[in-house]
């Protein structure tokens, strides 16, 4: 396929400072538009379908191209059941629902009312909003440990696909939207990608396209700034990807100053990086661009899916490779949604006439009956400057009594908010494993109640304090004189990591048994009592680190038989 133009670095340079369109109206056929928005979506499709066996697969390492998987054309029906797409179809509802001033308030009690499983910030928020803890404050970073992560960067798709040319209107969907999970940079990556999007139905060159979504959000945000780099990385460099991805790794994976708020490898930053890298140096080739992107890892499917959708936009649905559209499934739901494709389509049609006109355009009718969108150009408002790290004031926003008795799903007993991971640990052993007590937790991998882990509902997930300190369950049982009493404990590893499993009575190890393998796996264990009969002994269950990668412990039963 014909690359989309490149340009020196110098006229690089002088569009991400800021170029935009001097036009004073925009104008593009509904046929255009739709052919371009369909081909944003086919993008996110293909980006995602292709590159999901390779998930966090490769992480802070670049993946080998002989481990990209292949594409048929029947790959691009394997996305019907992603994330990535149905969760920005949550908000495309509530806008379809409520119209365009739909209150951040039902947005969030809609997105509370998913069921849908979550990760990272958009879990977070999610249960901050189950809790009563009513947007913005369900992203702020004192309620919400995730606050630069990826998650609305890869759902902010929707926004610039139903806002061809109107960079206002991206940006206030991710502050009603991308404020019920992220805050700060979270948030930007959002209005970023949205930004590209809509000027992908106006613009070819992908240098252009990344300056009008950097003009979307704060030039002061670190996320504003490693877009600049990417930007003259390529220019230095712009044969060699890998060398970009070195320059990349130093800077926003290594340097501590870029990994304030991080959450590792899902940090929003890094992960942007990598949506540019393949937009960068794909050179307008859809499978260059998706590789590219998948083989920089991390979040490798969602990177290919944004950078793809951002370039697919850009060359519309009608100029796209046959074995990326040929297969296309019109008749199965996307999981959780009510919509097709070709309801898809037309309810992204239907809501960006309403954003025009808003905006204050207009839908025309020519003499041949075709109908054109004209849109006024004008400067993109970007929200203010925050950061995750040195958050401003929180809101005080609670749910009024009525708002909650419209959201269907409840925190259970035992999901204890907070930010002390002890705290929530405890909490969730109080309702679970009564009487049993929680030594400090470490905050990694957010300790405390998780609804459902490995096939199993209803479970309390420890974290050792530090390398050397495990996590220990603790409770004094009086042991009766007759029968087999025993101790019988269920018990799980991460499916990424393993820790060491210890049993001590009275302070004497009885047992010690590694808990891990390839796959999280839930295990019984027997701790014989016999030996305290008519006696009160003092139990510890340990979570002790072997290493220390993903050492977490996932409890489902404690429990004492005779």
């Amino acid at each position: 396929m014909k690359a989309i133009g490149r340009r020196s670095v110098a006229l690089a340079m002088l569009a991400v400072a800021g170029a935009t369109s001097t036009h004073a109206e925009r104008r593009i056929s509904i046929e255009a538009y739709r052919d371009k928005m369909k081909g944003g979506w086919i993008g996110q499709i293909a980006g995602v379908s292709w590159a999901a066996p390779t998930e966090f697969k490769w992480k802070d390492a670049i993946m080998p191209a002989t481990n990209m998987p292949p594409w048929t054309p029947d790959t691009i029906n394997h996305a019907f059941g992603q994330d990535d797409l149905y969760v920005e179809m949550t908000f495309l509802r509530s806008l379809e629902e409520y119209g365009l001033d739909v209150p951040i308030r039902q947005a969030g009690i809609d997105f509370a009312n998913s069921g849908y499983k979550l990760w990272c910030a958009n879990a977070a928020g999610r249960k901050n909003l189950r809790r009563g803890i009513a947007p913005p404050d369900s992203s702020h970073p004192r309620f919400n440990r995730c606050p630069n992560d990826i998650d609305y960067q890869i759902e902010a798709d929707y926004a610039g696909l139903i806002s061809p040319g109107m960079p206002n209107s991206v940006i206030a969907l991710g502050e009603k939207f991308g404020r019920l999970m992220n805050y700060g940079d979270g948030v930007y990556g959002g209005q970023f990608v949205g930004g590209m999007y809509a000027e992908a139905f106006f613009e070819a060159d992908i240098q252009r396209i990344i300056a009008a979504g950097l003009a979307c959000i704060p030039a002061e945000s670190q996320y504003a700034e490693m877009v600049r780099d990417m930007v003259r990385w390529h220019g230095e460099n712009p044969g060699d990807w890998e060398g970009t991805w070195k320059l990349c790794q130093k800077k926003y994976r290594e340097t501590p100053e870029y990994q304030q708020a991080s959450n590792g490898g899902i940090d929003v930053k890094i992960n942007g990086a990598y949506v540019l890298m393949g937009l960068l140096y794909g050179n307008g080739d859809i499978d260059k661009t998706i590789t590219i992107s998948a083989r920089c890892g991390q979040d490798s499917d969602c990177n290919p899916s944004s950078s793809a959708g951002v370039l697919c936009a850009a060359l519309g649905f009608s100029r796209l490779p046959p074995r990326f559209t040929e297969r296309l499934d019109l008749e199965t739901k996307f999981s959780y949604t009510a919509y097709t494709w070709p309801g898809l389509i037309d309810t992204c049609e239907k809501l960006a006439r309403q954003i025009v006109v808003r905006e204050g355009g207009r839908v025309e009718k020519g003499a041949d009956g075709k109908e054109s969108l004209v849109i006024p150009s004008r400067a993109p408002k970007p929200s203010k400057l925050e950061f995750s790290w040195a958050p401003g004031p929180i809101a005080n926003s609670a749910f009024t009594p009525e708002e909650y008795a419209r959201v269907r799903f409840k925190p259970h007993p035992a999901d204890v908010g907070g930010d002390d991971p002890t705290v929530r640990v405890q909490g969730a052993v109080d309702v679970l494993f009564p009487g049993w007590k929680t030594t400090p937790n470490g905050k990694d991998m957010s300790p405390g109640y998780r609804e459902e882990y490995a096939g199993r509902s209803h479970v309390v997930m420890t974290h050792p304090l530090d390398r050397q300190t495990g996590a220990t369950l603790s409770k004094r049982i009086d042991v009766p004189q007759g029968g087999s009493p025993r101790l019988e404990v269920i018990v799980a590893n991460h499916a990424k990591g393993d820790f060491l499993f210890v049993a001590r009575v009275d302070g004497e190890d009885v047992l010690r048994q590694k808990v891990g393998g390839e796959k999280a796996k839930w295990r019984s264990i027997t701790i014989d009592l016999g030996a305290y009969r008519g006696r009160s002994a003092a139990v510890d269950l340990v979570n002790q680190p072997d290493g220390w990668s993903s050492e977490a412990a996932y409890w489902g039963a404690i429990e004492f038989k005779q």
